[in-house]
């Protein structure tokens, strides 16, 4: 448990799944933990314990990232809290799958005011905030390699996400921060909602056949958020097990 020793960590949506598992990743390594989550405070709660379990501080803030203040607001109160911030992880998101002639002008700006403009502003804010080394991680999608029907709004939101890191990690590069993009393929969570012959498919197509686990996803975003990752920068590593 040194690999982050001394450290601060923000994980956004971190009350379960990847976001989960991230940040109760993070605090084993020894960094001390701030997580976002929307409306379950009982189940953020019970991360912050887990967390703390490791000897650690951990807050937890409820916090609702399309809204540009109330990011600006998250970031110090992070602050206020620690004194100090040096791994940022965009993790929150949310997914709209419909066909491309349904899609409402309603789905359409909920998933791009979440996914786009909020992770923009939270990649600024970090900007703005972290100390000189610091790490940010952003989560991406397999979408956005390979289409699926009903999927194009979802990752265009993503590949947004992938531009707006790769610019910034040649903006911060003087300052020793590392900017990379964390692409799962389908992992298993309580969000995963898939017919059963369509899940059976993916997992046979899968070379290690299997599907993810948060756990796989959390394992490489310790990494790039280490000191060992120093020389990964404007990086997206496909986390899905070989399928692309």
């Amino acid at each position: 448990m040194s690999l982050l020793k001394g450290k601060v960590a923000l994980v956004t949506g971190a009350s379960r799944g990847i976001g989960r598992a991230i940040s109760e990743r993070l605090g084993r390594e020894g960094a001390n933990v701030a997580i976002t989550y929307a409306g379950n405070q009982d189940k953020a709660e019970a991360v912050v314990e887990t967390i703390q379990s490791n000897g650690v501080q951990a807050i937890a803030i409820q916090s609702d990232i399309s809204n540009i203040e109330a990011t600006r607001n998250l970031f110090g109160q992070v602050l206020n809290t620690f004194g100090q911030l040096d791994i940022v992880v965009n993790n929150v998101g949310v997914s709209v799958y419909k066909s491309t002639v349904d899609m409402t002008e309603s789905d359409f700006d909920r998933v791009f005011n979440t996914n786009a403009k909020g992770t923009f502003f939270a990649l600024q804010e970090a900007a703005k905030h972290l100390r000189d080394g610091g790490r940010i991680i952003s989560l991406s999608s397999g979408a956005t390699k390979q289409s699926i029907p009903m999927g194009g709004l979802y990752a265009a939101s993503k590949a947004a996400i992938e531009q707006f890191s790769f610019a910034l990690s040649k903006e911060l590069g003087h300052r020793g921060i590392t900017v990379n993009l964390v692409s799962p393929g389908v992992t298993e969570t309580d969000g995963l909602i898939m017919p059963a012959d369509a899940l059976n498919h993916l997992i046979q197509s899968t070379p290690l056949g299997r599907l993810g686990q948060p756990a796989d996803i959390a394992d490489v975003v310790a990494f790039l958020s280490s000191d060992d990752a120093r020389w990964v920068n404007g990086q997206t590593i496909q986390v899905n097990g070989g399928i692309l």
